[in-house]
């Protein structure tokens, strides 16, 4: 598709964008009615002003409460100071700030070189990645705790490591999810971030431990090890390989325990590579892909874990198959197989996440020395005349210190952004997420009467 030339022609493009993206969240129905924050606010709620136990709140009506670790309740104290609308609010706008803050250090400044036009594009794109949908109609943290990582990433990148794996210790004491890049640390031989990284989620789950004894003492003895608190392991929604087992009808822990292990293997060897190559970006990419594949339990909106490897795929030259598989993930085809994950069709259709985390772990472009990364160009234009004595100066400008080279990943961008934005039209616009809209953690079947809403429902 031609790009067009004029302010007008791109007005008109965005505006149909934007209607397009509307239509397509209209039909799909995944609103979720902020529930995992209702969550947080009931549970935070209850403890400061009604004496209750953090662990034993549940949102009336349902068999859900909190599942975090302690630490968690305790930076989301605040939130008994108001009111259920109040924290909506607040949650939502620290969202979309993390999600401004994880798009600038995956892109660096790439983005002001398309100006209103290419970040109105993006933002319908990310509009779509069911992902992202999930993260804000929950009102989840995953978002947050990625910009935390992705921060730490950012440092080790530039040579900024004094303070990396600070965001990596806090992320860690929130949820147990992100502790496996202290792992990408030990594997890359940063001991120094490392050791940030452990020291400062000690001291944050410590603090929590003198702040709520009770609590911390019935979450790591009990709550941490039982997973029926979270949801069902063989619901759609989880995409992980527990999910994948879980679906088949294998119950035995291990073997569960090899795959994990097989994972964690890859995980080493690549991680490693991409580390020692300076490949930071994608040495992180790749500690979230399996970080998704080896948690037992992976709902969906997990999968923002995700959203590096397409920066990843873009960056190393390959926007068509970011642009292919970002699609998949926008059109919320797992639910096709809500109420039956039997045959192969239900094998390959209702784990299809899954498979492409599992893929984008095995075959992610990683460990390309940043040195190194322009060398197609450069051999492309051997030929060319010799720069000018201005060049120079005019390649330091365009390398800002980032997470990705401007121009690489300015030039590759737009491509894949066309190309997730198209999927507002593609597949999944019709109706695919009906069933979505029941329980999200699968602990019960009945469905919602207003299939808009699931208010009744939980996730994780």
């Amino acid at each position: 598709m031609r790009v067009p030339a004029t302010d007008r022609g791109r007005l008109l493009l965005v505006l149909a964008a934007v209607t397009a993206v509307t239509v397509f969240t209209a039909t799909v129905p995944l609103l979720r009615d902020w529930f995992d924050l209702r969550v947080y606010h009931g549970a935070v709620d209850s403890w400061a002003h009604h004496g209750g136990r953090l662990y034993d709140y549940r949102v009336p009506g349902t068999p859900y409460g909190f599942t975090y670790p302690p630490f968690a309740a305790v930076a989301m104290f605040p939130m008994a100071l108001l009111d259920l609308r109040a924290a909506i609010v607040v949650g939502l706008l620290l969202n979309l700030a993390a999600l401004a803050v994880v798009v600038r250090l995956l892109t660096g400044r790439a983005w002001r070189r398309y100006g209103w036009y290419g970040c109105a594009l993006g933002a319908c794109a990310l509009a779509l990645f069911e992902p992202l949908r999930d993260t804000f109609s929950f009102g989840q943290v995953n978002l947050l705790l990625l910009a935390l990582v992705l921060v730490d990433a950012w440092l080790l990148a530039t040579g900024r490591e004094r303070w990396a794996g600070a965001g990596i210790g806090l992320a860690a004491a929130v949820k147990l999810t992100p502790a496996l890049f202290i792992g990408l640390l030990l594997v890359a031989r940063r001991g120094r971030a490392a050791a940030v990284a452990t020291v400062v989620a000690v001291a944050a789950t410590g603090f929590a431990a003198v702040v709520a004894p009770d609590a911390s003492r019935f979450y790591w003895t009990d709550a941490m090890w039982d997973t029926t608190r979270v949801g069902r392991l063989d619901y759609v929604s989880n995409q992980s390989l527990q999910g994948v087992l879980a679906r088949l009808g294998e119950q035995d822990r291990a073997v569960w325990a090899v795959a994990v292990l097989l994972t964690l293997g890859v995980w080493v060897v690549r991680a490693r590579r991409a580390a020692a190559a300076g490949d930071w970006v994608a040495a992180f990419a790749l500690t979230g892909l399996t970080a998704c594949l080896v948690s037992p339990i992976t709902w969906v909106h997990h999968l923002v874990w995700l959203l590096p490897s397409f920066a990843v795929l873009v960056r190393t030259g390959h926007p068509r198959i970011a642009g292919a598989l970002y699609a998949v993930l926008c059109t919320s085809v797992v639910w096709l197989w809500f109420d039956d994950a039997s045959g192969i069709d239900g094998f390959l259709g209702s784990n299809i996440y899954t498979w492409i985390t599992l893929g984008l772990l095995l075959w992610l472009p990683a460990g390309q020395p940043r040195a190194a990364r322009p060398n197609r160009a450069r051999s492309a234009s051997a030929t060319e005349p010799a720069p000018s004595p201005a060049a120079p100066r005019m390649a330091q400008v365009s390398s800002q210190p980032g997470l990705s080279s401007s121009r690489e990943t300015g030039a590759a961008t737009g491509s894949a952004t066309g190309a997730a934005t198209g999927a507002a039209c593609g597949p999944g616009s019709g109706g695919l997420g009906r069933n979505a809209s029941r329980d999200p953690t699968g602990s019960t079947r009945p469905a919602a009467p207003n299939p808009q809403s699931s208010s009744s429902r939980a996730s994780s």
